[in-house]
């Protein structure tokens, strides 16, 4: 069988979708809810094309190719379906991509991933990231405003993060000549960023228990970041920050730890369903319409791989990264 995918004959074989069509054939199509080998169904409508034989518009990553298809991928039309698609899963998305203190540190500092490893008591660790950020002999944090105290999220749940201190200490416990610099990685102002918005205060009193760590950080920066196709499609199509106002019913920063290294934070989920159409007694769905939530029981917890976290295509179910 042969489509025409942008005014170009295209052959399609057997059991192929229009997305995986167009794929193989060199067009690059966006999608969430798709995984290649995985069980899926269309819900993102990243994924959409049209049709103009028929002038649909349609999910291409389920939708199989018939007799006299014209398909457009890339135009002025289909570009605005997919971004208003982009903006509603944003609509529904409770994260920050990085964290607050770490995007306005004037040294480039990342501070949240430095009081990851300070907590942990990687100490060592937490010292190179200061050596690439400062000149390590004259920490540059007395004559600071300190606009990493004044963004910090736990500011508005009760006090800030000592940051200034822990960072004094942690360049006290080194002699000075045995500095090794590390790689400075800043975030990238350019991407997208999605942002938490106020806590409720409902949120505020879980979270005002929730801080046993030495440093009491809250630890807000997406771990899922640098693989969330949704931070980049969202770039992509030109989203610097979500249109509308958050309306997640779920709670923001609810982590549940499933095993080993494996997290789920469910006010990030878009609920494409990867993870429960391709586990066995596994996730699953609770409820219908805009309420639906996907929810792992707690007895399930040891039928999840890491496999399947590698499908998660946003920071919902991801590997812990330090």
């Amino acid at each position: 069988m042969t489509v025409t995918i942008n005014n170009i004959p295209t052959e399609a074989l057997g059991g192929e979708t229009v997305f995986e069509v167009a794929r193989r054939a060199g067009f690059d199509i966006p999608s969430l809810c798709y995984a290649k080998g995985a069980a899926h169904k269309s819900s993102c409508m990243v994924c959409a094309v049209k049709n103009t034989s028929s002038g649909q518009i349609i999910p291409s990553c389920t939708t199989l190719p018939a007799e006299g298809m014209q398909i457009e991928t890339d135009s002025e039309e289909i570009q605005l379906v997919r971004r208003l698609s982009l903006e509603l899963l944003l609509s529904d998305h409770r994260a920050d991509c990085d964290a607050p203190c770490t995007m306005v540190c004037p040294k480039g500092l990342d501070v949240e991933r430095f009081l990851w490893h300070y907590d942990a008591g990687r100490y060592d660790k937490a010292h190179q990231l200061l050596c690439a950020a400062f000149n390590i002999r004259a920490i540059g944090c007395d004559d600071c405003k300190a606009p990493c105290e004044k963004a910090c999220r736990r500011g508005t749940v009760d006090q800030a993060v000592q940051i200034r201190t822990i960072i004094k200490g942690v360049a006290a416990m080194f002699e000075p000549s045995t500095a090794t610099n590390a790689a400075l990685s800043k975030p990238d102002k350019s991407k997208f960023q999605s942002m938490l918005g106020r806590f409720s205060d409902e949120e505020k009193k879980r979270l005002a228990g929730t801080a046993p760590t030495a440093s009491r950080c809250l630890h807000c920066a997406c771990d899922g970041k640098n693989k969330c196709k949704l931070r980049t499609y969202a770039a992509q199509a030109g989203i610097k920050k979500p249109r509308y106002n958050a309306s997640s019913a779920t709670q923001a920063m609810k982590r549940q730890h499933i095993k080993d290294d494996i997290w789920f934070e469910q006010s990030k989920c878009i609920r494409c369903g990867l993870c429960v159409y391709n586990s066995q007694n596994g996730f699953t769905f609770m409820n219908r319409g805009f309420g639906m939530q996907v929810i792992l029981p707690d007895e399930n917890h040891a039928n999840v791989t890491g496999e399947l976290a590698e499908l998660c295509p946003v920071g919902a179910l991801y590997r812990a990264p330090y």
